[in-house]
């Protein structure tokens, strides 16, 4: 094999992280469309690679000095159009607070270069019993630097 395997992480294009899903058989109900709550496992996985790229690993946030986790506590979500078995996916992810506790995201899951679906995802960086606990300064320069690329 030549050349350089593809960052499975996805990439950044304008300023936002793509993260390429294909839609399998066990992502459908039994009609062949995406279960309605399996957007939100395509939507996790683009953050949570967003992160990675920025250099925030989880297991290093909860296995530091002062454990630190991400917990969703609300989400906008608008379903567009269905998305069906074999498709090919896009899952876009903007951060776009990062302030004290908090950090929000907008997503939107592409086929095609059409959205079918989109969230605006509202989190917040806690300590392990569950309090508020501020981003890290590492967190917020890797996510800005991160977000700056492509555009």
């Amino acid at each position: 094999m030549s050349g350089k395997w593809p960052d499975l992480a996805g990439r950044i294009e304008e300023g936002a992280h793509v993260l390429p899903i294909r839609v399998y058989y066990e992502d459908t109900d039994f009609t062949g469309i995406v279960y309605h709550a399996n957007y939100l496992r395509f939507a996790e996985r683009g953050r949570s690679d967003c992160l990675r790229m920025a250099g925030v690993h989880h297991h290093e946030l909860i296995e530091g000095e002062k454990p630190l986790a991400f917990a969703i506590h609300k989400m906008e979500i608008e379903f567009l159009k269905p998305a069906r078995i074999d498709d090919l996916l896009e899952v876009h992810t903007r951060y776009v607070t990062l302030k004290g506790a908090r950090i929000e995201a907008e997503q939107k899951i592409l086929r095609g270069g059409e959205v079918i679906w989109q969230a605006m995802v509202h989190a917040a960086c806690i300590h392990e019993d569950g309090r508020p606990a501020r981003l890290p300064k590492t967190v917020i320069d890797g996510v800005e630097d991160l977000m700056k690329r492509g555009g």
